[in-house]
């Protein structure tokens, strides 16, 4: 017998790892397989709660898959090894970059945060999203990835509008007062592209603009595309970097694509996932 049942945050105490769904549960299931790495940075009822009721607990392929493809990125990356951060937020990365400063040769920075890259270094941003907080952090990161030899590349160029909603957009070298960046340029894209060619390990979380969007969507489209001629191992950490992925439709030529956004992050960064937490010594049963 099959018994399927529906989306699992439905049940009352799913989330907040109640006792009701592991009861029901362990009444009349033997084995317990956790194939859900991107939920398995939760401490939910069905990730945490029924492994320890049922008699036998094990992971599934794709979660040995995400384990060990992001487990190499840590340990033992090939060199060159670059790492492509995106999206709109710095402090999202922070602990992502603090965990690869020491490993990643050359860091791509793309998406929203570039600009407060560039806004630390002195650069103009008009209207583009920058955290004003986060400043001090970027400039303490480029005087340590120089003291280290890393290497940093920002957008030279960028797509930009006027307002968000605009219906109009063009190329800049240098933004305008009142305009915000919302892309990365034909010129961006050809020097992150060069310095792809050389790499043997490439991570990439986050895209490189507004890729919901078919005006902002040829930098990150552009990335996808370098990424799949390579002869190189290419991870594609989850969220949005993954959807962009499937989107661009070169996925099926990344080495991987991670299920997980938030998890496969807390897994580079070393935090240690309570569904994998609780499946200790498990792992590949």
């Amino acid at each position: 017998d099959l018994i399927l049942l529906e989306n699992l945050r439905f049940i009352p105490g799913e989330t907040k790892n109640g006792p009701e769904l592991p009861n029901a549960v362990a009444d009349y299931a033997d084995v317990y397989v956790n194939d859900a790495f991107g939920a398995s940075h939760r401490a939910h009822s069905s990730i945490v709660g029924i492994p320890k009721m049922v008699k036998t607990s094990c992971v599934g392929f794709l979660m040995k898959k995400e384990i060990e493809m992001l487990s190499e990125v840590i340990a033992s990356p090939e060199k060159p090894y670059v790492a492509i951060l995106g999206g709109s937020k710095v402090s999202d990365k922070i602990e992502i970059i603090d965990k690869l400063i020491d490993a990643v040769d050359t860091f791509i920075i793309g998406g929203a945060m570039a600009y407060t890259f560039l806004k630390a270094q002195g650069i103009g941003v008009g209207k583009s999203l920058v955290e004003e907080d986060k400043l001090t952090f970027i400039k303490n990161f480029i005087k340590r990835k120089d003291s280290r030899g890393k290497k940093l590349l920002l957008p030279i160029d960028h797509v930009v509008a006027k307002e968000f909603s605009s219906p109009e957009c063009e190329i800049v070298s240098d933004i305008g007062a009142d305009q915000m960046g919302l892309d990365i340029g034909p010129k961006s894209i050809e020097l992150f592209q060069s310095e792809l060619v050389h790499a043997k390990t490439v991570f990439w979380n986050g895209p490189m603009g507004v890729f919901e969007n078919p005006l902002y969507n040829k930098g990150t489209f552009g990335i996808a595309k370098a990424l799949s001629e390579l002869q190189a191992k290419t991870i594609i950490g989850g969220g949005d970097s993954a959807s962009a992925a499937i989107e661009s439709g070169y996925s099926d030529k990344m080495t991987h694509v991670s299920t997980g956004g938030g998890a496969s992050l807390e897994f580079l960064q070393g935090v240690e996932l309570p569904g994998l937490l609780v499946l200790k010594n498990k792992l590949f049963t």
